[in-house]
């Protein structure tokens, strides 16, 4: 039996930025199959399950968007405003790897495709992912 809560509750996504760690670092960007923001470039990501956390799902969301398959990620944060993705209350959390050089991907699942880009020649991004591409950039920066 299903609970019944009083008060609705928000979507939980997680994204995970991939940065290499190159002279001219480039970042892992996918284009989006589905609206909203169809043909937008984004960050990889995607919906919570009921039975992962949201590391794990940004790591298989990774995958399964793009084909590369990672294992280690860093918290960059969580983004909560009210209005960051149109389909409803959603919140993220986004994470962050970072891979020597670009590796080999594709775009799957509902990614129509996956490309990497210098991260100082990044295309307009949908949802808030400007906001969480300059704290990953930032949070980057340190770990460099």
């Amino acid at each position: 039996m299903g609970y019944t809560y009083k008060y609705p509750r928000p979507a939980v996504t997680a994204d995970c930025v991939v940065i290499t760690s190159e002279v001219e670092p480039r970042v892992l960007l996918i284009e989006r199959g589905n609206e909203p923001y169809k043909g937008r470039w984004a960050i990889p990501g995607g919906f919570l399950n009921m039975d992962e956390t949201t590391e794990q799902c940004a790591i298989r969301e990774l995958e399964e968007e793009t084909g590369l398959k990672i294992s280690r990620v860093q918290q960059i944060g969580a983004y909560s405003k009210v209005d960051r993705d149109p389909r409803g209350r959603t919140i993220s959390v986004a994470y962050l790897a970072i891979v020597n050089q670009p590796l080999e991907v594709s775009g799957q699942d509902d990614a129509a495709n996956a490309k990497w880009f210098p991260v100082n020649s990044l295309p307009p991004l949908a949802f808030d992912h400007d906001e969480i591409m300059a704290d990953a950039l930032a949070k980057f920066e340190l770990c460099s």
